[in-house]
């Protein structure tokens, strides 16, 4: 049985991010098509995405992503190991603000999948400041349960 929520450290035994690269909060809620997640992580001087420039807002693709690894962790059969997934595309992007460092208080992270079978999924992917205000969407593709090559 999965739990119906999350801390930090319940996210990061569940998707292949530790330590700061684990970028989200909690899990707030989730189903089998949705994820609501939250995170500070944008506000750390020492995000390990961070640029001189600030944490700029392409950035919020990782975020997402890191919500839909944790969905597809959720929503694997049970006492099945969840699917490696690689991000393969991210689409229709529309960033609405330049920067994420510099919205005050929590992001909240929403994914939605909206198609998939076992050797892909597509999600669409909103992030929102605590007020509601849109700062990032679009639609990303995961590919699943394929290899890297040796290097």
């Amino acid at each position: 049985m999965h739990p119906a929520t999350l801390d930090r450290d319940g996210i990061a035994a569940r998707i292949p991010h530790s330590g700061s690269m684990c970028l989200l909060d909690s899990l707030l809620h989730w189903s089998a098509d949705e994820a609501l997640c939250r995170a500070s992580s944008h506000r750390d001087a020492t995000n390990p995405l961070r640029s001189p420039g600030g944490l700029l807002s392409p950035v919020a693709i990782e975020y997402a992503s890191q919500a839909m690894a944790l969905h597809g962790g959720l929503t694997a059969a049970p006492g099945s190991v969840p699917s490696a997934g690689f991000l393969a595309a991210a689409r229709g992007v529309n960033l609405h603000v330049a920067r994420l460092d510099e919205v005050p208080g929590a992001l909240l992270v929403h994914v939605k999948r909206l198609a998939g079978a076992e050797a892909q999924a597509l999600y669409s992917f909103e992030l929102k400041n605590e007020a509601g205000q849109l700062l990032v969407d679009g639609r990303a593709t995961v590919v699943l349960n394929t290899p890297l090559a040796p290097v």
